[in-house]
């Protein structure tokens, strides 16, 4: 399953960087790709709820929403 997260608050490649490495934490996610200005394309299994997702992304500092 593919989720693209909205994302609000990254400026630059290191908040990228920071997203990317706070959703691959999320158990059930395989891989993640961050484009800015603002979006986040994340291979999760069906049992990762995005709420999990947004979660994370809020836990290191930003904003997301599906």
């Amino acid at each position: 399953m593919t989720t693209t997260l909205q994302v609000n608050g990254m400026t630059c490649n290191h908040c990228a960087g920071t997203v990317k490495q706070a959703l691959l934490a999320v158990k059930g996610v395989s891989a993640v790709e961050v484009t800015l200005p603002d979006q986040a394309k994340v291979v999760h299994d069906d049992a990762t709820p995005t709420a999990a997702l947004a979660a994370a992304v809020d836990a290191a500092g930003y904003t997301a929403s599906v």
